[in-house]
Formats: C-alpha cells, structure tokens, sequence
C-alpha cells in the first residue's frame, strides 16, 4: 500500500503541469533506468493482463501496482482516445461495463449508436467524453463474481500515467499497449495537427524515451511491446518506431477491422511470412491454438510451431484462474493450465488475469538464477541475435 501512495504522488507531480508541452521533460533525464533490477529474459514473459485485474478494477493505477507487487514482466493496457484528443488506458469503445456512467444523471443524454467493426454498438462512448468528464467518473469491476470492494475507488487514467507506472517502479518493469480500434478512433476524433490516433500513441512512447529493437541495449533499458489486432497499424507505425511489436489473432469467426481478412487468411504461412517484416509476434486467443470441444482440450494446432519456424514469438491471451475458465482437463486447477500451455504448447509469454498466480508458478518450475542474473540475460540477447541472422 506504501507504494501505490507513492507512485500515485509522483504521477500526480509529474502531470499537474502538463502545461508545458513536453510533461515528463524536467523529470526524464532524472530517472535512473540503469540501476535497477532488469527484466528477466530468460524465461517466458508474464504479463498482467489490465493490470492484476483478476482482482482489482481492470487499468487503474491499483491494478497496475498490484500487478507489479506481485511479479509481473510487463503491464498490459488497452489505449483509447476521448473527444478533447487525449490519450486513455480503457478496454471498451463504451463506457457502459466498467464505470458508474449509468448512474450519472448529467450523462443520460450522452449515449449514442455507433458502429464498430461492421456492429451497432449502442452506450456511452469514449469519444464523446472529454477526458476531465471521464476523470470524473469511477471503475468498477467487470465481472461480478469477482472481489467488488473496490468498486468506485479509481479514476481512469492516461497513457502517460500507465507509462509513469512502469518508468517509477522499483525495477525494469515493461509496458504492453495496444492501440484500440484505430479505425472507429480516427473516425471519431480529430487533432488540430492533422495527427492520427497512430500518430499520437507512437509520440507518446517516444517523448517518454522508449526506442530500440527487440533485445536492444535501449529496449532492456525500457521494455515495449506495442500490440494492435489492425495490422495496417502495425505497418504503419513501423516508419516511426523500432520497437517491436505484436499482431493479436482474434477468434476463427472474426475478420481483422482494418484490412477485412479472415482468421484463416492472416494465419497463413504467405502472410505470417509477409507480415513478419513489421513484427516479432503474434498474440492469439489461446483457444484458437488449441480448440477446446465439450470444454476439454482438442488436438493443438500447428500455429505456435509455423511461428516459431519464423522466429515470431507467441503471447496467447487470456489466463484466468477462475473454474468457468478452465477447460475440464485442468481439473480446476490454473497450475495444470500453465504447465501446459509453458511445458508442452512451448509458448513465450501469457497474457494473464492473475500475475501472481503465474508468478508463483514460474518460481516453483523455473526460479530466477540467484547468481547468474547478468549472464542469463546475456545469453538471451546472444542467442536470439543468432537465430535472427539465421544461425
């Protein structure tokens, strides 16, 4: 609890004088990104998935803290854009699932039908709001059978707040954002500059000094992974950045909202091979690698080893510890589900719910080297530079 006080203060001094048009500009060059604990590298990735939002409100500084405390590699937010051009750490294009919207009275006549990938979606959008009227609002959490204590406690916060998070935590901490709904963003709002929501999302990432390659001295320094389902996003920030980056897969019945292509289409070897060139993974709904039937397991697919035949990495989403989660085959038991998807699916990373269930884990099965820290990360770097160069 003594640390979530402490980064909330030193987020709120760092952004009360956003006046300035670089906020994080007297502060960066003051941070020391050299001195702490690196990220492991030696193991596959966990990452908090909204935060530890299993159990606190999905993207509040709380859950983000929560998911530090508890062992998290990398936070993962979902970025959105308000109707005043800011940027915003939020899941939905509606406000309507995990904030008290409904009950504010002065918002009633706010809600709107929009479509969004080839939907109608009806509620209160992010994109009618200014961000002091989201500030106004509280998080709630989304899932009823989950710990409702902390209901109405946390404010949605900003995209430099969530990078102020990681930057000030007490070891290398990386961050996992995704650019959400670019297409229904960049329809929705417009800067002055003539900017996109790209645009934007890249400048943000930039100012705060995340930069380099994969496995880069810099991106060790600070830790990225930017992930979109719109691959034309992909591409096109990739003539702004190096950093690497991620295409999420969603479901076999689903069409991509930028480029219309199926499941099939885009998991393909000709364009896994084509797409290869913008990113260094794939980030697929996990039952899509392994199709469940009746809820038990099926036969895997080939997925994990075409990519990985690529050197593309593979980060499936989600993991959840809850019963109605797990397939019959765990036997109510998320250590059964890791040990599976890490020991015998042989993925790079997990998307999860519950950090420090997967922590625990990965200490138990695969702990930190006690003295061999440097060396083992080293070698990572090493390795994956070799099998890059095709050796």
């Amino acid at each position: 609890m003594a640390a979530f006080w402490l980064i909330s203060i030193i987020v709120l001094v760092l952004l009360s004088g956003e006046s300035n048009a670089n906020p994080a500009a007297s502060q960066q060059g003051q941070l020391d990104v050299n001195h702490r604990k690196p990220l492991q590298t030696f193991r596959p990735y966990n990452i908090a998935h909204r935060g530890s939002n299993g159990e606190i409100p999905e993207e509040t500084t709380a859950a983000y803290l929560r998911a530090i405390e508890e062992g998290a590699d990398f936070i993962e937010s979902d970025i959105l854009a308000t109707k005043d051009g800011h940027l915003i750490c939020f899941h939905d294009v509606i406000l309507d699932a995990t904030t008290d919207i409904a009950n504010r009275t002065e918002f009633a006549n706010r809600k709107r039908t929009y479509e969004v990938e080839r939907q109608n979606v009806t509620g209160w959008f992010v994109v009618d709001f200014t961000l002091e009227e989201l500030k106004s609002l509280r998080v709630k959490q989304r899932y009823n059978f989950r710990d409702q204590q902390y209901n109405g406690k946390y404010q949605i916060i900003t995209f430099d707040e969530y990078i102020l998070i990681a930057l000030y935590a007490d070891r290398v901490v990386g961050i996992y954002p995704e650019l959400k709904n670019p297409i229904f963003i960049n329809e929705h709002v417009k800067w002055s500059d003539g900017k996109k929501f790209e645009d934007k999302f890249v400048q943000t990432l930039l100012k705060y000094g995340y930069k380099g390659e994969y496995m880069s001295e810099d991106w060790l320094k600070q830790p990225l992974f930017i992930q979109s389902f719109a691959p034309s996003s992909l591409i096109y920030m990739s003539n702004m950045t190096n950093s690497p980056k991620i295409f999420l897969i969603d479901d076999t019945t689903v069409r991509t909202q930028d480029t219309n292509q199926s499941y099939y289409e885009i998991t393909s070897d000709a364009y896994l091979a084509f797409i290869r060139k913008y990113i260094v993974g794939i980030g697929p709904w996990k039952d899509t690698i392994v199709p469940p039937i009746n809820n038990y397991l099926g036969p895997p697919t080939d997925l994990v080893a075409r990519a990985h035949a690529l050197n593309l990495q593979v980060h499936p989403y989600t993991f959840r510890n809850e019963n109605m989660f797990l397939h019959f085959d765990f036997h109510q038991d998320p250590y059964l589900e890791y040990e599976y998807w890490l020991g015998e699916i042989g993925v790079d990373g997990l998307f999860t719910d519950f950090t420090g269930t997967l922590h625990r884990f990965q200490e138990c099965t695969t702990p930190y080297p006690k003295n061999e820290k440097n060396a083992e990360a080293l070698l990572q770097k090493i390795n994956y530079m070799l099998k890059d160069s095709g050796y």
